[in-house]
């Protein structure tokens, strides 16, 4: 192939200067207010990790289920959002202030809902991760320390739902900062809380894991705090949130499209996390170490992928406001920049984790095997990481268009259609190891992210769906 014929190749995925600048503008405040939350996370989890395995352990399957409940209300935020970002782009404020409202409404009552399914089956659930053995951790102390965590945590679910709508919204007003700022604070509140708390510095009892579930529940009222006074404040710089609160009508019109987007994209978010529930809850049943050695793997994953999840959320937002401005053939050139963005910066920090999983577990006060397990599994997600980006930036992208049917499909549907099916099979039916079992599932990324680009490519996602939408926000 002569050079010739490899430059169009090369500017179709390669994008200038100025097209990084606007997207690195808008991914920078996302990655920092993620990457944060994540490293506190990480502190939070060595440091509950430094109080013993079992403990370690029971928090890590209590949040198997906050991890779900927040991705339902983030998907039911982000289907209204796809409304709220193209509303924006067509300076539509009026129809941002209706979808808000909507999102406010909708989440509240899921989280209601979410609350009481926590306290009347909560003990239930952590149940189903008791079937495997282990002889590094005791069930019944990590069974105790579970149902003490989610206890409190219930506490702050209110306040985490409030901040997904104002940030999900600001986000798409093409404001990430105020939410980038609160969250700073909110975990730096958290993370000086779990010092004093887990371990009882400066007077304060030791309380251990129900010390880390206070400090998370502070810091979420914090973080509440400061995201809506600084909403409302600023009049100017937030002109679609000002007024929001004088009605809570939304033309039923609106409604109607709104829940046509966000009931199945919460389905989606929902299934999805469920299947990674699932998935581990599988690898539990081979043995329970796999949990303790999962978490450790899962809370260094989560730091490490910041960047190209970051890109992901950013991928969404710009190509909404550009449907939503009718540039539909910019819209489908930049998705091609914006996914071989997120893959070279995937692969590059993917080695870099490599690198790093050979020293990680040591900060942990956990049994050699499960130290030697969990530095494994890291190095095994590190190798995938690449893919998993591609499957990432293309489901954003896919997303942005409103095409919600095929990102249900793609997503929670190859979930629970390959990985969880998968990981069933394997764990109950073969005598393939654990980590054969980890492999296996890390690696049917692949044959995600080719199945992504191709919708991707076919161009299927490239519409405005707010051309109609404006006269029905009027209403």
């Amino acid at each position: 192939m002569t050079k010739a014929e490899k430059t169009p190749l090369i500017k179709k995925l390669w994008g200038t200067p100025q097209f990084y600048k606007q997207l690195v503008v808008l991914m920078v405040p996302i990655m920092i207010q993620n990457g944060i939350t994540n490293f506190v996370n990480m502190l939070d989890n060595i440091m509950i990790g430094a109080t013993g395995t079992d403990q370690m352990t029971g928090v890590s399957l209590a949040n198997q289920f906050f991890f779900v409940f927040n991705l339902c209300i983030f998907g039911a935020v982000s289907g209204a959002g796809i409304f709220g970002a193209q509303f924006f782009g067509n300076n539509d404020h009026e129809g941002v202030r209706h979808t808000f409202r909507f999102k406010m409404i909708f989440s509240i009552l899921l989280t209601i809902a979410g609350i009481a399914l926590f306290i009347f089956f909560g003990e239930d659930l952590l149940k189903l991760y008791m079937k495997g053995e282990s002889e590094s951790v005791d069930p019944v102390a990590t069974l105790g320390y579970g149902k003490d965590y989610i206890k409190i945590m219930l506490i702050g679910v209110l306040p985490y739902t409030i901040v997904q709508c104002y940030s999900g919204t600001l986000r798409e007003g093409a404001a990430p900062t105020l939410p980038m700022i609160a969250g700073v604070i909110a975990v730096g509140v958290n993370l000086v809380f779990n010092y004093i708390l887990i371990f009882g510095k400066f007077g304060a009892p030791a309380m251990g894991v129900e010390g880390a579930a206070i400090a998370t529940v502070l810091s979420r009222f914090v973080e509440l705090a400061i995201v809506v006074i600084c909403t409302h404040a600023n009049k100017k710089k937030f002109p679609y949130m000002q007024g929001v609160y004088k009605s809570l009508y939304v033309p039923g019109s609106l409604v109607g499209q709104l829940l046509v987007k966000s009931l199945p994209l919460m389905l989606n978010e929902t299934l999805w996390s469920a299947g990674i529930a699932m998935v581990n809850e599988s690898y539990s049943y081979r043995t329970l170490d796999a949990i303790a050695a999962g978490n450790i793997s899962q809370t260094f994953w989560n730091v490490f992928s910041i960047a190209y999840l970051a890109v992901g959320n950013a991928i969404g937002i710009i190509l909404g406001q550009m449907l939503g401005a009718n540039r539909l053939k910019e819209a489908k050139e930049a998705s091609y920049k914006m996914i071989s963005f997120s893959f070279v910066i995937a692969f590059t920090i993917g080695m870099v984790y490599m690198v790093a999983a050979e020293f990680i577990p040591l900060f942990y006060k956990a049994d050699d095997h499960i130290r030697s397990l969990a530095t494994t599994m890291m190095q095994i997600t590190a190798l995938a990481m690449p893919f998993e980006a591609l499957a990432h930036a293309s489901y954003f992208t896919l997303r942005s268009g409103g095409k919600i049917g095929i990102t249900l499909v793609f997503d929670s549907g190859f979930m629970w259609g390959v990985n969880v099916l998968l990981a069933f099979l394997l764990t109950r039916y073969t005598d393939v190891s654990l980590l054969g079992v980890f492999t296996i599932i890390q690696f049917v990324a692949v044959i995600k992210s080719v199945f992504g680009l191709l919708l991707v490519k076919s161009g299927y996602w490239v519409k405005n769906i707010v051309e109609d939408g404006k006269s029905a926000a009027a209403e």
